[in-house]
């Protein structure tokens, strides 16, 4: 690549950023509902039409995000299970990274469900749902990987089946826990429930779900 076509890649690339950038603000600002595509290009003080040279709709745009929140979260998930060295032990932290995230980035958190729901729609993927599906993709790995060592050392139990059904199945799970206590924490303050609380305890659930004959606390 010569030195002029690698500074024009370099400014689209700038640009491009920018534009997501802006429509980010905007989403934790406002909620992804009130984001559109002229707020984007006014946030971003860019003409409408030059956004639409970069992403081709809304969608487009959403799935951009939804990339940067996967990578951010699959950063998170390897980081949390890099620090512990039983199986069981990788999840229960994968699975406190993933509540810290959600409280930390809601916009993030809705993001990445609101890619789950789209996934199902039908027609093409455009590149940007793809990258970001992927991203997806990878995350379950990550705990796919730390079942597996859990299996291995005997902290977590040999009879859970396909283990990519396992990790979903602990997604939809954490997912919703998320979804509740991000929604509901002052209906649960009226029965005398906290937030701490309802996470701790889901968290308990999981290892008793999980837990193989070396668990610790576990007796033969």
């Amino acid at each position: 690549m010569s030195y002029i076509a690698e500074r024009r890649q370099e400014e689209k690339d700038r640009r491009r950023s920018e534009i997501i950038d802006a429509a980010e603000d905007l989403y934790r600002e406002l909620g992804w509902d009130a984001v559109t595509m002229d707020s984007v290009a006014k946030r971003a003080r860019l003409s409408r039409a030059l956004v639409y040279v970069y992403f081709k709709d809304r969608n487009d745009l959403h799935f951009a995000i939804a990339l940067r929140a996967m990578e951010a979260l699959h950063a998170r998930f390897v980081e949390a299970s890099s620090r512990t060295r039983l199986g069981l032990e990788k999840i229960e932290a994968i699975g406190r990274a993933y509540v810290a995230f959600g409280h930390e980035f809601p916009h993030y958190f809705d993001a990445c469900a609101r890619l789950e729901a789209h996934a199902g729609e039908q027609g093409k993927p455009t590149p940007e749902e793809n990258n970001s599906l992927a991203v997806g993709s990878d995350l379950h790995d990550t705990v796919v990987e730390a079942l597996q060592a859990g299996q291995h050392d005997g902290t977590i139990r040999a009879d859970l089946g396909d283990l990519m059904v396992t990790s979903r199945v602990l997604w939809g799970f954490t997912h919703g826990l998320i979804q509740i206590a991000m929604t509901k924490d002052q209906a649960l303050a009226q029965k005398g429930i906290s937030v701490p609380q309802l996470t701790q305890q889901a968290i308990a659930l999981i290892r008793y779900m999980l837990a193989g004959p070396k668990a610790p606390g576990v007796t033969e």
